[in-house]
């Protein structure tokens, strides 16, 4: 048997991420997601901190995902967003989602500073 439910692990000392998780929570009107903060060092981690600190993880139906692959999976337990995770399904289209993903990856450091110096102002 599967749990249903899907987890979500994320960076609470990231103001992009928090942003980001915030919206996910507003849109999870059905309380379909299990959101938890990585940074909080009592949260519990399927795999090293480090490592899900450094990419998006989350589980969906026993099965942990990475990259755009998690984010496909998050949209797909939101109503509004479960057609762009549906799309996700299709190799082609997690595969470019992906390399935005990586993309992200590489100047997120930059837009992680410029976040908290407007958290800050």
């Amino acid at each position: 048997m599967t749990n249903a439910r899907l987890t979500v692990w994320h960076d609470g000392d990231c103001p992009l991420c928090r942003r980001e998780i915030a919206l996910m929570r507003r849109l999870d009107r059905a309380g379909a997601i299990d959101f938890i903060d990585v940074a909080d060092q009592h949260a519990t981690c399927p795999i090293d901190r480090r490592d899900l600190l450094a990419r998006f993880h989350a589980r969906e139906n026993g099965v942990l995902l990475s990259g755009a692959a998690a984010f496909a999976a998050m949209w797909r337990a939101i109503p509004l967003l479960r057609p762009l995770g549906l799309a996700a399904r299709l190799p082609f289209v997690l595969a470019g989602l992906e390399r935005l993903y990586l993309l992200f990856l590489r100047v997120r450091p930059g837009m992680q500073r410029l976040a908290r110096k407007w958290e800050r102002a």
